[in-house]
């Protein structure tokens, strides 16, 4: 059996609690007014979701999320504005920011990233790769884990798959040069972090937010942020160097 040194943490709705839909609706609703000198509010958002599920369902590990979105969007749309990324990024470094109000950060996750560091483990923000860098940094700064040492921090610059593909924790164990086996995701989402499992990995479902997903699966362990941080202060054993 192989030995456990890699923890595998999903963000939005475990680290940084939040209803995972009134966060979307709210991004949108400040998102869209930034670009629409550029494009009809209408045709940018409709357009934003169907490039996200092709970025979702791309399994082309030669695209990165941000091609494969990139690609599709400027496909559909046609001729866009030299401007226009450049004000989306603007929007992510800026504005983006401001969303902290529609999350409910909690101090447990730094304890239990700090518990988990402090006994040796490889730490790893597992977010769905479907934000910048720039988003998922102010992310980590609602949460107060943007200084913890993680090794990885999956985004869509960096990452080829999202979730709920396998491909996507195999692409971390590869980046890693671990196994499945040495790994356990921790997340809210019952269908896409659980899926890890499929791999090997072991799974501790956070219930705080829970979200059902597609489909139960399989789970290694299961409570709340609370007994995460006991799980792993009093049950994970240290990791030998």
């Amino acid at each position: 059996m192989q030995t456990l040194n890699t923890l595998l943490f999903d963000l939005d709705g475990t680290l940084l609690p939040m209803d995972n839909d009134h966060f979307t609706r709210g991004y949108f609703k400040k998102l869209v007014p930034h670009v629409a000198h550029l494009l009809p509010p209408e045709t940018f958002l409709a357009q934003l979701m169907k490039s996200t599920e092709h970025m979702v369902r791309n399994n082309d590990p030669e695209l990165t999320n941000e091609q494969a979105f990139k690609q599709h969007f400027v496909a559909a749309v046609g001729g866009l504005e030299e401007d226009f990324w450049p004000v989306v990024e603007d929007f992510y470094a800026g504005e983006f920011g401001e969303l902290i109000e529609l999350s409910q950060p909690n101090a447990l996750a730094r304890e239990i990233c700090e518990a988990a560091v402090a006994k040796g483990y490889r730490v790893v923000l597992a977010t769905n790769p479907l934000f910048p860098r720039a988003a998922t940094e102010h992310r980590m700064r609602w949460a107060n884990v943007q200084d913890i040492p993680f090794e990885f921090v999956t985004t869509y610059e960096n990452s080829h798959f999202c979730k709920p593909n396998p491909n996507y924790y195999a692409e971390i164990v590869q980046k890693l040069g671990v196994s499945p086996e040495n790994c356990m995701m921790i997340g809210n989402d019952a269908f896409e972090d659980l899926i890890a499992g499929t791999l090997g990995m072991q799974t501790y479902l956070v219930t705080d937010c829970l979200k059902e997903g597609e489909k139960q699966l399989p789970f290694t362990h299961k409570g709340t942020l609370a007994d995460l941080l006991m799980f792993v202060r009093d049950e994970l054993p240290h990791v030998k160097s």
